[in-house]
């Protein structure tokens, strides 16, 4: 026997009975960022398993489909006049292009594919997230995580492949006095490890934010509008101030996106000239 269930509305939470059929509010602003199953599937495989696809996975899975999307659509069928969305894609590729140009120099163009597939990634999942009922995988700990420590993996083999052991005087600034050796090495360890935290921090703390404010202004404009005649004019204030926080949160969707990809080429270059030396 096996039981499919479907959650249409992975932020309302579970039915105890199964799938959810009905749109709960959700009044706790950190609700919102809940992960929960989106569909799952009881089978009875060694004993009784569960196979479940979360709200996080289906959303990556949607931001990657939608980027992939949009790239195939730039091709514009190698047409020698080109569409919006190629126009668009351009634009923004050569935006990336000249980012990496000016942060790692002009030789090193090959890291381009990668640093504009991070921006898309950032920037779809950043803006999917501001759809009503839709959730932002860009304010998860597994995700930042897992992308800001695969960076760290790429640029010490980078570091190691243009520099082989003497990658490692990257550690120990120069001119540093024979007795802080050891203290300032190990510092400069747990710097270079912290950036496995720190870069995915500045993205996923200024998205939780503002989530959080628009959640809570959405959450005190409903209830001025249902409070009666009176209370749903005076509530035209608070709905200006969640469309203009809403505006500011597309500003910092692509803000975030364009800071983790410039610090990416910044941490580059720091593994390919070792710090300027």
């Amino acid at each position: 026997m096996f039981l499919i269930g479907i959650n249409f509305f992975p932020q309302g939470g579970e039915h105890p009975l199964g799938s959810t059929f009905f749109i709960k509010v959700v009044n706790n602003p950190l609700e919102q960022f809940e992960i929960n199953d989106f569909v799952y599937l009881l089978a009875p495989i060694f004993g009784f398993t569960k196979l479940s696809l979360t709200n996080i996975g289906f959303y990556l899975i949607l931001v990657v489909f939608i980027v992939l999307t949009m790239n195939l659509l730039a091709s514009n069928h190698y047409s020698l006049i080109p569409s919006r969305w190629s126009v668009s894609q351009e634009s923004m590729y050569g935006s990336v292009l000249n980012l990496v140009r000016e942060q790692i120099g002009p030789p090193n163009e090959i890291y381009v594919p990668l640093i504009f597939a991070l921006f898309t990634l950032i920037l779809g999942g950043n803006l999917v997230g501001i759809i009503p009922y839709s959730f932002t995988i860009t304010s998860h700990f597994c995700l930042y995580i897992g992308l800001s420590t695969a960076i760290l993996l790429a640029i010490t083999i980078i570091g190691f492949q243009r520099h082989g052991v003497g990658f490692l005087a990257f550690f120990l600034p120069a001119g540093t006095p024979l007795g802080l050796v050891p203290l300032l090495v190990v510092i400069e360890i747990i710097s270079y490890l912290a950036r496995a935290i720190s870069l995915g921090c500045r993205l996923a703390a200024n998205i939780i934010a503002g989530h959080i404010l628009l959640k809570i202004i959405a959450n005190f404009t409903w209830q001025m509008l249902t409070g009666g005649l009176l209370m749903s004019i005076i509530a035209i204030l608070p709905f200006f101030f969640f469309f203009v926080i809403s505006v500011l949160e597309m500003a910092i969707a692509f803000i975030q996106a364009y800071i983790f990809t410039i610090l990416t080429c910044s941490y580059i270059k720091d593994s390919i000239s070792l710090h300027g030396s």
